[in-house]
């Protein structure tokens, strides 16, 4: 898996829409700048989130970052796997290292989001 076809924020999560439910992670820039990750807090099923509020935590070796929702909707899957290996987010950021599914709310537009060149210039400019 590659960037190709992900969506991505201001903040560094990524975003892979597949139909009504937006898979979310952070990307491969954002965990190399976290350094090795050791804890994720994650939401939970059925909590509404909103876009651009905080959803998640992501606790590195360096910092403790809050992870916000690319989108507003409801969580209707986590990744558990993180909760004993958080490490799968430096490892596989786009694949194993996802964080959570958000069932898109009603209307969501995901005009803000950026494509993965748009990504890629946002953070050379960094």
């Amino acid at each position: 898996m590659s960037e190709k076809g992900l969506l991505f924020t201001k903040d560094h999560e990524w975003v892979r829409v597949q139909g009504n439910i937006a898979v979310v992670g952070i990307t491969d820039y954002a965990q190399d700048e976290l350094g090795d990750v050791v804890f994720v807090d994650l939401p939970s099923e059925g909590d509404q989130v909103q876009e651009g509020e905080g959803f998640a935590v992501v606790e590195s070796v360096k910092a403790v970052s809050d992870i916000y929702a690319p989108v507003s909707g409801t969580i209707v899957k986590v990744n558990t796997e993180l909760e004993d290996s958080p490490e799968l987010i430096n490892e596989s950021p786009y694949e194993k290292g996802w964080i959570a599914e958000i069932e898109l709310a009603e209307g969501v537009q995901l005009d803000d989001l950026m494509t993965a060149e748009e990504y890629e210039a946002f953070i050379k400019e960094a």
